[in-house]
């Protein structure tokens, strides 16, 4: 029985490791000033609701997209962007007039996370 929900769990226990917890940074637009959160590390969120999450960030064509994909793959899709998705849907932001607002400190982390320069 212990063997098989660590089998279960080692995506999520080694994406852990590896990426570290998700964690929210502060970002702001820059034509309207609006803020909002940015993601980095392992996506537990997108490990528990799938292509939802694409979809309920307002990422409806992506989220359709990985839905289709998770079906075709039978859930290994699923799996994979579990390690993926926070770093991309960073960098579709940071490339879309966001930028980070955070501490120096978290925007540090989510340089190093997202893997860009400031």
């Amino acid at each position: 029985m212990t063997t098989i929900l660590l089998l279960i769990l080692s995506p999520a226990i080694l994406g852990t490791i590896i990426q570290g917890w998700q964690r929210g940074v502060k970002i702001k637009h820059k034509e309207s000033d609006l803020q909002s959160n940015c993601f980095v590390g392992y996506s537990w969120t997108y490990l528990l609701f799938g292509f939802f999450v694409p979809i309920f960030r307002g990422e409806i064509i992506i989220g359709i997209v990985h839905a289709l994909l998770s079906v075709v793959t039978l859930g290994l899709f699923w799996l994979i962007m579990t390690f993926l998705y926070n770093r991309q849907h960073a960098i579709r932001l940071l490339t879309n007039s966001w930028v980070l607002d955070d501490s120096a400190e978290m925007n540090e982390l989510a340089c190093q996370k997202i893997g860009i320069k400031r």
